[in-house]
């Protein structure tokens, strides 16, 4: 079972009680914008996506994704570690009413440092639309590496990317 506390968040495995929390976290215009196949326009959509995820944690290959919680338990978004063609790559969203307030980058500090070493990984990757300062900016905060910003496939779709690299020490 998956679970990292820091200061502020625990970092946990997903459980059905929590689909209100993500269907209402996915709706925002940044993720409408910039992951667009992670938005749940309903709870249902929501609970189906979060029974297959839960399916995952013995996986594996993944995609291992997890729920961030606040102290006192609300959902304010999730980590995940996802298979790609040259490794893995990870991700990360917080609901827009608690972004600006560093949560990503503890929660992906915090997972990184677990994750890499529960998986035995010297490098993962983290990739983004160009557009997305915000989370550039927790890629690097997190001792990401830019490798490549241009034009590549992102959720099967063609778009200025920016493509990060990071290497255990």
């Amino acid at each position: 079972m998956m679970r990292i506390e820091t200061e502020r968040v625990i970092i946990t495995e997903f459980d059905l009680a929590m689909a209100e929390s993500v269907h209402r976290n996915s709706l925002d215009e940044d993720t409408r914008r910039f992951v667009p196949d992670e938005v749940f326009e309903t709870v249902e959509d929501a609970r189906e996506t979060i029974e297959f995820l839960m399916s995952m944690y013995e996986s594996t290959e993944g995609p291992l994704v997890y729920s961030v919680l606040l102290k006192d338990g609300t959902n304010i978004g999730y980590v995940q570690l996802v298979p790609i063609e040259e490794g893995f790559e990870v991700g990360y969203h917080i609901g827009k009413e608690y972004t600006g307030n560093g949560y990503a980058t503890e929660s992906l500090k915090a997972f990184l440092s677990e994750i890499m070493q529960k998986k035995e990984l010297d490098i993962v990757y983290g990739i983004c639309v160009s557009e997305n300062l915000a989370s550039k900016k927790v890629l690097e905060k997190c001792g990401f590496k830019k490798e490549y910003e241009g034009m590549g496939e992102y959720q099967k779709q063609s778009r200025q990317i920016a493509k990060y690299i990071l290497k255990r020490a």
